[in-house]
């Protein structure tokens, strides 16, 4: 449930709630807004809930108690009405700008990094993507560069300017990711590996969730809400497409998860077009596609040289394709309401 405070309620009152709360068994989580101070309570079964109800209404700066009817709490809309802006040091997703994160797949030399980062940059992209880990169907496929990898990332980011989001694949690896990377990703084999999402919670460092690909959008929603009630609220969620009967792409882009996940939780939400489809072809048109629908950002895959790449090159894009795609998709973000800010080329 969710314990709405009277606006100026004192530090007291906020403290008093809280551990009348503790004291019941709730797990708390207080969030002190510019207005007024919610206080999210879950862990208690539901038939406890109307008598912990009626208590915490009588104390005092107490204004209301509403029940989330939802099994997420903390990702809830109920929660939260306003949406979540994730602020990646100073790249902030789920605002009115659409963030757009485009790099490789896998990070496979320095040349090969470098040239993308800065072609990506110079295009309007704020975000380098890049697998340093890379989970793969088979055990004698290219698992990536791991810490070169990771160090690579790193130097490429600070040279071009732009933020790094990477995978993680373990919770030993962490801490380590944590350190080169901006933002975590969490891969879709990953979605309902709990003790990573524990992990991840823990660190209070941004994460992308991928969805599942058989996941229904509650599993995905009870994904997030591990890493919520673990502690770390940054977090923002990408659909990625599903597995279906359809065979002409290697996922279904599901765009109809957009809006439904503007309704039911406030984080942001991204789009990757990439593994959404397996299909170069498709990667512009569904880009636009998720923007109209209303996507946060964009996570796209971009080699110098596709044909030629160790992992994913069907479905990556050139760097010509990305020059190309950046205006009009701005146009479609103008259309919309949204900004999709370019740089000024001289």
């Amino acid at each position: 449930m969710i314990i709405l405070m009277r606006r100026g309620c004192t530090p007291e009152e906020v403290q008093t709630v809280s551990d009348r709360l503790k004291d019941m068994g709730y797990d708390i989580n207080p969030i002190f807004g510019v207005e007024k101070t919610i206080i999210g309570a879950v862990g208690v079964p539901e038939y406890d809930k109307l008598e912990a109800a009626d208590q915490i209404q009588g104390l005092s700066g107490v204004e209301e108690v509403i029940f989330v009817s939802k099994p997420y709490k903390f990702v809830a809309r109920e929660f939260r009405p306003n949406k979540t802006i994730v602020d990646v040091g100073g790249v902030k997703i789920g605002g009115d700008e659409i963030i757009m994160m485009a790099g490789p797949c896998t990070v496979e030399s320095e040349k090969q990094l470098f040239q993308t980062a800065e072609a990506v940059s110079r295009a309007g992209a704020k975000i380098l993507r890049g697998g340093a880990y890379k989970p793969s169907t088979s055990p004698y496929s290219f698992q990536g560069m791991g810490l070169p990898g990771l160090q690579l990332l790193k130097e490429a980011s600070q040279k071009f300017g732009l933020k790094v989001i990477t995978e993680v694949m373990h919770v030993r690896k962490v801490e380590e990711v944590c350190e080169y990377a901006d933002i975590l990703q969490v891969g879709t084999r990953n979605m309902q590996n709990y003790d990573l999402l524990r992990e991840v919670g823990m660190t209070r460092h941004p994460v992308v969730l991928k969805r599942g690909m058989n996941a229904k959008l509650e599993e995905w929603l009870l994904a997030a809400e591990y890493i919520a009630s673990a502690g770390n609220e940054n977090i923002i969620l990408c659909e990625r497409g599903i597995r279906t009967f359809e065979p002409y792409t290697r996922n279904t882009l599901d765009l109809s998860a957009i809006p439904s996940l503007n309704s039911l939780t406030h984080l942001p939400v991204i789009v990757d077009p990439s593994q959404g489809t397996g299909r170069r072809d498709l990667v512009g048109p569904m880009t636009k596609a998720a923007v109209a629908c209303g996507a946060d950002g964009l996570l796209v895959e971009v080699h110098p040289n596709p044909d030629k790449a160790i992992k994913d090159g069907a479905q990556s894009i050139t760097i010509q394709q990305f020059e190309k795609l950046m205006p009009e998709l701005a146009m479609v973000a103008s259309a919309v309401g949204r900004e999709l800010p370019l740089p000024i080329r001289a």
